[in-house]
């Protein structure tokens, strides 16, 4: 699977949400100004020959729903920029997070319990 555009993964976080859903339902769901039916319903079916969505066909139109899940999307393009851009180490992106001041004290005393609890295990 090739990586979405940012329109696409806006397009898929919806879809997320809603579970299924008709593009006028997808485009109501979108910030103002909204964009035009057919611009949306071209993005759907591009992700849809991604293989990040499938549809249902109801007489003349289709609903479209998600075909990976949130979690699994997550796992692997976090990977993918772990990779990318912190030498694939995830110590650089905590490290990264706290000089940016994005992360605190106590957020980094859970991760460290959530480390050492799945290590016992």
């Amino acid at each position: 699977m090739e990586k979405l555009t940012n329109k696409e993964e806006e397009l898929l976080q919806i879809l997320w949400n809603l579970k299924k859903a008709y593009v006028k339902e997808v485009v109501a769901a979108l910030p103002n100004p909204k964009p035009h039916y057919n611009t949306i319903s071209t993005v759907i079916r591009n992700m849809e020959e991604k293989g990040f969505i499938k549809h249902y066909v109801f007489g003349n139109t289709h609903q479209y729903y998600p075909n990976i899940s949130k979690e699994e999307y997550r796992k692997k393009y976090m990977q993918k920029t772990i990779q990318n851009y912190f030498e694939n180490s995830y110590k650089n992106v905590v490290s990264f997070f706290a000089k940016e001041e994005k992360i605190s004290i106590e957020e980094l005393k859970e991760i460290i319990k959530i480390i050492e609890s799945n290590s016992k295990k």
